[in-house]
């Protein structure tokens, strides 16, 4: 379970960061930057706070409105889009939604908690922590926020580019949505450096 003694080493405002959306064949890659007010933040909203993967989509969202509503909790969220990911590749692209997400933030952390074991280039100290989402609550809170926003996107881009399923598998390469591909071909949101859209096109 997560918990605050990553966050506790350091003074002043700490930051968990997280990304949903490097898999998918199609849509943005997501990073969330949540600062916890340790001091204020409710145990009721803390027991929420989990590994998104580990939630299911009705926690995830119970949880997300908690964040959002919570005055202990401040939140920047970032995106690369499909054609960025193009550009940099997935790596690169998610660094850089990190950095838009810390910069989207309404004041600057002193630390920068991250999930993972490669350290993006922000404003602030980086330290890595692996599983970090399962391990830190500031890294929990980033990663429900992440996700749940990327879904919503995905559930936009849905209506509009309907025959893909992208409601359901939210843009990850599943029957339905190599299906749509063979029959209706790519869209603007898909990423076209992807191994397995460049092999149906």
């Amino acid at each position: 379970m997560p918990h605050f003694r990553f966050e506790t080493r350091f003074e002043g405002p700490v930051a968990g960061i997280d990304e949903a959306g490097r898999g998918p064949l199609a849509g943005p890659v997501l990073a969330a930057a949540v600062v916890l007010d340790r001091t204020r933040a409710k145990r009721s909203l803390l027991r929420l706070l989990d590994d998104s993967k580990k939630l299911t989509a009705e926690d995830r969202e119970k949880a997300f409105q908690a964040l959002r509503k919570s005055d202990a909790v401040l939140i920047g969220v970032g995106a690369a889009s499909a054609r960025e990911i193009d550009r940099f590749n997935i790596l690169q692209a998610t660094f850089l939604a990190m950095r838009r997400a810390v910069g989207a933030l309404p004041a600057p952390p002193c630390v920068a908690l991250v999930d993972g074991n490669r350290p993006p280039r922000l404003a602030c100290p980086v330290e890595l922590i692996v599983s970090g989402d399962s391990r830190s609550y500031s890294i929990a809170a980033a990663s429900i926020i992440a996700k749940v926003t990327r879904d919503r996107i995905m559930h936009r881009l849905h209506e509009r580019h309907p025959g893909y399923g992208w409601s359901k598998n939210v843009g990850y390469s599943v029957p339905e949505h190599l299906a749509g591909l063979q029959k209706l071909g790519p869209t603007p949101h898909h990423r076209f450096s992807f191994a397995p859209l460049g092999r149906l096109l």
